[in-house]
Parts: C-alpha cells; sequence; structure tokens
C-alpha cells in the first residue's frame, strides 16, 4: 500500500494535533506554575497578575535574581545534563559494562551524574558567574527575580532532608524486594502451563484490585499489638513494627508484588523457551539458565517494571500516613502536612518548594531510562 493512501487527511492531523497541544498544555501548567512559585518571594507567589509571579518585581527589588548570563549559561548546563543522561550515558554503559552487569554500570552512572550536576549547577556555576556578570554589562545585570531561600528553609531549617533519607529507604526496598521475588515468580509462572499457575495469576490479580485501605486495615492491629506477640519470642525487649519503614516496605511490597508478577510474567513470555533448552543443553542448570542467559535478555523489562515499583513507593500517600510515625515520614505525607498545617503566605511557598523537590529525581530518573522504558513496554507490557 502505497504511503499516500496512509496518510492521515489534513483535517484529522490538524485536530489530533491541537488536542495533543492542548492536554500537554493541561498537564505542563501545574508543575510549570509551582515551579515557578517556588523561587519567589510570598509577594509575587501568590501576585493576581501572572506576569509578576513569572517576573517576580518584588523578589528582584530585594536584590534577589537572574540576568541573562545566568539564565543562558543555567540552560546549557540543564541540556548539557539531558544530554548526558538520554545519549552520552546509555551509550558509555553499552561500552564499558560487561554482558550481565548492566546494573552495576546504571548505578554508577546514575549517580556519577547526579553527584556531577548537583556539583557544577550549584558551586561551580555561581562562583563562574560572579566572576563574569560584573564584566557582561546589561547581560550581568538582574532581569528576572528568584530566591532559592524556599529550598534552603524547607531542606535544613524544617529537616525535609530526614524525609527523603526515609523515602530512599522506603522505595529501595520495595524494589529491590518486588523484583527479587517478581522475577522469579515471573519465570515460573511463564514457563508453566498448569492450571494451578493459571489460578495463582487470577488471584493476583484479585488481590492487587482490593483498595489499599482493605489490606491497610488488615495489617494495622497487627503492627500495633506486634511487641506483644513477638513478647514470648523476644522478651520483654520485642520491638513494635509499627512506624517503622519496614513495615511499610512489606505492605507496599505485598500491594506491588501482583503487579510486578504479571509485568514480568508477561516480558518472559516473548523470550522464547529454546533459549533455556540451548542452555540447558550446554550444560547449564535451570538457575544458572535463568541467570546467565534469560536475564541478560530481560533487562528492558526488569528497569520499566522496577521503575513502575519506584512511582509506587515514592508517590504512596495513604500506607505512609498511616503505618510510619512523624520520626519515620516520607515525603509525600510530610508535604501534605505542610499544606495543612501551615497558614502564612511564606509556609505556603516553602510547602510548594518541597512539593518542587520530590518531583525532580521522578524527572532524572524517566529522562535516563526513557529508551528501556520505551523498548520494556513495546516488548511485552503492552501486549499482555
Amino acid at each position: 500500500m502505497s504511503s499516500r493512501a496512509l496518510r492521515q487527511p489534513l483535517s484529522l492531523r490538524l485536530t489530533s494535533n491541537i488536542f495533543l497541544a492542548l492536554w500537554c498544555l493541561i498537564a505542563a501548567f501545574p508543575i510549570f506554575w509551582i515551579v515557578v512559585m517556588s523561587f519567589k518571594s510570598p509577594v509575587d507567589a501568590f501576585d493576581s497578575n501572572a506576569l509578576n509571579v513569572i517576573f517576580g518585581p518584588a523578589t528582584l527589588s530585594v536584590g534577589k535574581g537572574l540576568s541573562l548570563l545566568d539564565i543562558i549559561l543555567g540552560i546549557a548546563v540543564i541540556w548539557g545534563t539531558i544530554f548526558a543522561a538520554t545519549k552520552t550515558l546509555p551509550s558509555m554503559i553499552k561500552s564499558y559494562t560487561k554482558p550481565g552487569q548492566e546494573w552495576f554500570g546504571w548505578l554508577i552512572g546514575v549517580l556519577s551524574l547526579l553527584v556531577g550536576f548537583l556539583l557544577v549547577f550549584f558551586v561551580v556555576l555561581p562562583a563562574i558567574l560572579n566572576v563574569l556578570n560584573p564584566l557582561f554589562g546589561p547581560l550581568g545585570r538582574d532581569v528576572l527575580g528568584l530566591t532559592t531561600e524556599h529550598y534552603k528553609t524547607v531542606w535544613i531549617d524544617r529537616g525535609f532532608s530526614n524525609n527523603f533519607k526515609n523515602s530512599l529507604i522506603v522505595t529501595t526496598g520495595v524494589v529491590t524486594v518486588s523484583l527479587t521475588v517478581g522475577t522469579l515468580a515471573g519465570y515460573g509462572l511463564a514457563r508453566s502451563g498448569s492450571t494451578l499457575a493459571f489460578w495463582i495469576l487470577i488471584v493476583a490479580l484479585v488481590f492487587r484490585a482490593l483498595p489499599h485501605s482493605v489490606l491497610v486495615a488488615g495489617y494495622l492491629p497487627v503492627f500495633i499489638n506486634s511487641a506483644e506477640w513477638l513478647s514470648p519470642i523476644l522478651g520483654e525487649n520485642a520491638p513494635t513494627l509499627y512506624g517503622k519503614p519496614f513495615a511499610v516496605i512489606a505492605v507496599l511490597v505485598a500491594i506491588n508484588q501482583p503487579f510486578t508478577i504479571w509485568m514480568l510474567r508477561s516480558f518472559f513470555q516473548n523470550i522464547p523457551a529454546e533459549l533455556d533448552e540451548a542452555a540447558r543443553v550446554d550444560g547449564c542448570s535451570h538457575f544458572q539458565a535463568f541467570r546467565r542467559v534469560i536475564m541478560p535478555v530481560m533487562w528492558p523489562g526488569v528497569i520499566t517494571t522496577g521503575l513502575f515499583s519506584f512511582l509506587l513507593a515514592y508517590n504512596d500517600f495513604l500506607v505512609t500516613a498511616l503505618l510510619l510515625d512523624a520520626q519515620n515520614q516520607t515525603m509525600v505525607p510530610a508535604i501534605v502536612g505542610m499544606f495543612n498545617r501551615e497558614t502564612t503566605t511564606t509556609d505556603q511557598v516553602v510547602a510548594v518548594a518541597a512539593a518542587v523537590s520530590i518531583t525532580a529525581p521522578l524527572i532524572f530518573l524517566v529522562l535516563i531510562f526513557q529508551r528501556q522504558i520505551v523498548s520494556g513496554l513495546t516488548a511485552g507490557a503492552v501486549k499482555g
């Protein structure tokens, strides 16, 4: 069939493009607006004039702003980081890591890129601009009001870094346990054609469809009374599970595990069983065939599933708000508490800065793993 016959009519292309542009505008506007607000003084952030919110004249009047040179070099550093994350880093990992050790290369690469960006953007670049701005005349004059004091307040004075650490503990635990159990279970269920495997998948699907509040209500009495139940074994010093991160990890893994099993099973089904048989003929055991032959071609599926598991744990509110005490609180319920508790405009902008902070790791991860996510989704997840 010729390409002309497959070409969409002009009216259909215009309509679809308009709807796509409208959807992008509606989806991106809240993120853009809270990012702008988080860098302004409270007077600018809640100004009724949208232009004052964007350009920040009150923020600029107190000597806190950016020059054109600051903006140009800042955009250059961000663009360079995005280019390195999407182009350079994947090719370097592919070139310098051995088959089966890509995860280690990704771990080192992502951490190196993150540390390098923070060092350049917040230490090296300001030092260079302090020297260059006075030399460039009008280009070095502040034109856009901007302050980072709200980020300093929330991360240093309000102890938001402790919430960030708790989120890292919870998400790392959930992703690690979910992928470990999910890969083994998904591989076994994909290679099994028994009726029992079918019914296990159906039960997992029903379990995944249950509201999270039902599962939390079931776990909550167990965790609250855990010290009494464990005392016959551990004595009077038996710990209580309520309020501890590992209790939340257990609940979130229970909620997330059916999803990871279903998703990874779909990926394993797309890998020919002849690979297993060839590995067995060459002398591998079942586990060696799984580890040395199947897993190296499963990385896009594992990364995609791991990212979805990360998002579930990272963005969870209900489970973490009900099962964690104030000392072990993660970021999402902590931010909700800021919006509910604080009343002054300054505190509201500080809460907005905290909300912006939690989006940065998500954008960073999606940018780095975009190829693996797309490859993983098209390889198995959407095919079912």
